[in-house]
């Protein structure tokens, strides 16, 4: 009889990912407020240099990506050498498990943590680890407390997903140097560009050698449907990494529009001042009807309600006006919603929906 086919182990653990909704059924024009993506696209460098691309369909793209990785190196101030570029961050995520855990290590991330470190985790056959926060921010005394001979990878997102909430260097720092021997710290920096100043970890890539640093196109850049995202770390993980990366992951058009996209600050300066000031203005109108959230950093906020029948209520009660926002039970948030800071617009569509469905609630 003939044996059967079985995958890796940790494969068949891995729950299929579902992105945020874009449809509501019978509605023609919903406000897609579900995926954190930029409501004002990309910028006009960008589209430009993706409609450019066209005339080289039949080309082969760059192995090295060479014009992209000095265009991040020059802006951020970092060496070109040590900047690898992937199909969004989540493919260096995949990587750097695929190099560094395997059967019988551990890999840690905080229980609100991004889902891809789970994923990432059982895909390389590791055991995922979820380590408790503190009041929806992560508690670097938890992490350390986690930490054990089999840790070889701590994932962290600063500002994190779905929470939006964010720890300052100092903790960062202090984690890294608690990382037992072997081990990696990755510091997701997917929203780092919607602080203003902040390097998104490269300080402390540059300083120790047991950190990498990630961080995407998708967000603030307005690229999420190419999918391009870079990683940054010591030379000698770079060098793994690279041994594992398909040569022509990236393709023309995506290095292109990246590589504008990267020279146009711009309108990354112009997005994160009008994300800024609608974030603080809806946070501010949502409490106002009875809807806290903690401070955010990031291009969302993480709306909290009594209850997870509450927050499903709400959801589909938005819906019914063609707002989608997400829900994050699976982020271990069940009372919460996720709500993508749009244009003014649909910012004010959103809290004038949530204060009729506080009103009518309590009617």
């Amino acid at each position: 009889m003939t044996q059967k086919i079985q995958p890796q182990p940790g494969i068949m653990e891995i729950a299929l990912y579902v992105g945020g909704a874009s449809k509501v059924e019978g509605v023609s024009d919903a406000v897609k407020l579900s995926s954190n993506e930029n409501p004002y696209g990309a910028g006009d460098p960008a589209k430009e240099a993706f409609l450019r691309a066209v005339h080289d369909l039949h080309r082969y793209p760059s192995t090295d990506h060479a014009d992209l990785r000095q265009a991040i190196a020059s802006h951020h101030g970092l060496d070109p050498a040590r900047v690898i570029c992937g199909v969004g961050s989540d493919e260096v995520l995949q990587w750097i498990c695929q190099a560094y855990a395997g059967p019988g290590d551990e890999v840690l991330f905080t229980e609100h943590g991004f889902g891809m470190y789970r994923i990432c985790a059982h895909a390389a056959g590791a055991t995922p680890v979820e380590v408790e926060e503190t009041e929806r921010t992560t508690d670097v005394d938890k992490l350390i407390a986690g930490l054990s001979e089999r840790t070889k990878i701590v994932f962290i997102a600063n500002p994190n997903n779905p929470t939006g909430t964010m720890i300052g260097g100092a903790q960062v720092a202090r984690l890294a140097d608690a990382l037992p021997e072997g081990a990696l710290l990755v510091l997701d920096g997917a929203y780092a560009e919607y602080v203003q100043g902040f390097d998104g970890g490269a300080g402390l890539v540059d300083a120790r050698s047991n950190v990498v640093m990630t961080r995407t196109f998708s967000k603030i850049y307005g690229l999420g449907g190419l999918r391009i995202g870079w990683g940054y770390g010591p030379q000698e993980i770079v060098d793994v990494l690279n041994r594992i990366r398909q040569p022509f992951n990236l393709s023309n058009a995506q290095l292109a529009a990246a590589t504008a996209a990267m020279n146009d600050q711009a309108h990354v300066i112009k997005s994160r001042t009008d994300n800024a000031r609608l974030r603080d203005w809806l946070a501010k109108a949502l409490a106002d009807h009875g809807v806290p959230s903690d401070p955010s950093h990031a291009n969302f906020i993480l709306a909290r309600f009594d209850s997870r029948e509450e927050a499903q209520d709400c959801d589909a009660y938005l819906k019914s006006r063609g707002l989608i926002v997400r829900q994050v039970a699976g982020y271990n948030l069940p009372n919460c919603l996720r709500i993508t800071v749009g244009d003014e617009s649909a910012c004010r569509r959103v809290a004038h929906a949530i204060g009729q469905f506080k009103a009518g609630e309590r009617a």
